[in-house]
């Protein structure tokens, strides 16, 4: 379905006017006088006038159809049996509608040669002033209606692009985080599997001459393959797409925090005030820096709980992550994941603040929305 671009001013136009002449005309103001074709006559033109401005069509893909130009054609109706012109503001949205739908140059040809009609009909009728005073009017003003509605509908399309676009943008920044992740996968795993390669081959060699260094060679190639093991269950979890399902922001560090289940620590994600979309860069920052201290709890915290805390002061975001385990010594040296958590963050705008806490240990990631 299209998205609505009626304009405001348009909505607010109509609903005033379209009131006042029943009113006027009703209650007998001194400025009105009988409608032309009377009264009954009136309402009727007025109510269709109302039917059809619910059923134009106001939307950036919009199909062409006969509503628009009937509504002009009603416009003119009303303002003809009105008199005394109090209608004559609807041709703007009657023009601007049409100018939407079929076009500006067709918008504009219509208005050309309503605005000649009026012309002639107020040459012949009274003078040639009139006749150009009435053309002059119908065609700034609708002239005005038409390009409004065009530009409104112009700038309704050009965010619709930027959406898609930034959409892209968000999609080619996650295949390319996980690109990057496999690669370093591949060099960790490569790594382990050289030294356990060379570390069995020894053992084949000193098997027989040595068996005590054998099995020693043996018994580091399995410490080195649960390292690898350990180190590979954390990048296919760190390659797990940042939109999983449509899921981003806090859905998306909420199935984060599901595939640690298992790992022995209760993991709670709280979110504070109304939740805001982030950028791109923010989005996938803010991930892997809620993936990198969930992974330091499980490896070195010895916690039994983790609370995490997603906040949107102003405009920028925070995710605060606590946890009940022993903390880090002091001074604190930060570590290798620490580091580079806080290189993607700092290249994102935003700061990173590792500390003790009164229990455990607590990161606080700040960034830009």
């Amino acid at each position: 379905m299209g998205v609505v671009t009626r304009p405001l001013l348009f909505s607010v136009l109509f609903w005033i006017l379209v009131p006042t002449v029943l009113v006027v005309h009703l209650l007998g103001a001194p400025m009105a006088f009988e409608p032309r074709l009377g009264i009954p006559v009136l309402v009727v033109l007025v109510a269709a006038l109302v039917v059809l401005w619910l059923k134009l069509p106001w939307r950036v893909e919009v199909k062409r159809t006969a509503v628009p130009l009937a509504f002009l054609a009603v416009c003119l109706a009303v303002a003809f049996v009105d008199g005394i012109g109090l209608t004559t503001p609807l041709m703007l949205v009657a023009f601007g509608n049409i100018g939407q739908s079929f076009g500006p140059r067709t918008a504009y040809g219509l208005l050309g040669l309503i605005s000649v009609l009026l012309f002639v009909t107020g040459w012949q009728l009274h003078d040639w002033t009139v006749g150009l005073q009435q053309a002059g009017v119908m065609g700034v003003l609708c002239g005005f209606g038409v390009q409004m509605a065009v530009s409104a509908q112009r700038l309704t399309a050009a965010q619709l692009d930027l959406k898609h676009r930034e959409e892209r943008i968000r999609q080619l920044a996650v295949a390319e985080e996980r690109a990057r992740m496999a690669r370093d996968m591949h060099d960790s795993v490569g790594h382990y599997l050289t030294v356990i390669k060379i570390g069995l081959e020894n053992a084949e060699r000193l098997r027989t001459r040595a068996p005590g260094d054998a099995w020693g060679e043996v018994h580091e190639a399995k410490n080195l393959t649960a390292q690898a093991l350990q180190d590979t269950r954390r990048s296919v979890r760190a390659l797990r797409p940042l939109a999983l399902d449509g899921r981003i922001g806090s859905a998306a560090l909420a199935e984060l925090a599901r595939t640690f289940d298992g790992a022995g620590v209760r993991i709670e994600l709280k979110i504070t005030g109304p939740e805001r979309r982030l950028d791109p860069d923010a989005e996938i920052a803010l991930y892997r820096a809620f993936q990198e201290a969930l992974t330091n709890v499980i490896r070195h915290a010895e916690a039994t709980a983790v609370t995490a805390e997603l906040s949107f002061p102003d405009q920028r975001v925070q995710l605060t992550i606590s946890d009940d385990g022993k903390g880090s010594p002091e001074p604190l040296t930060p570590g290798f994941g620490l580091v580079a958590l806080t290189e993607r963050v700092h290249a994102a705008g935003g700061t990173v603040t590792a500390r003790n806490a009164s229990r455990g240990f607590e990161i606080k990631v700040v960034l830009p929305r």
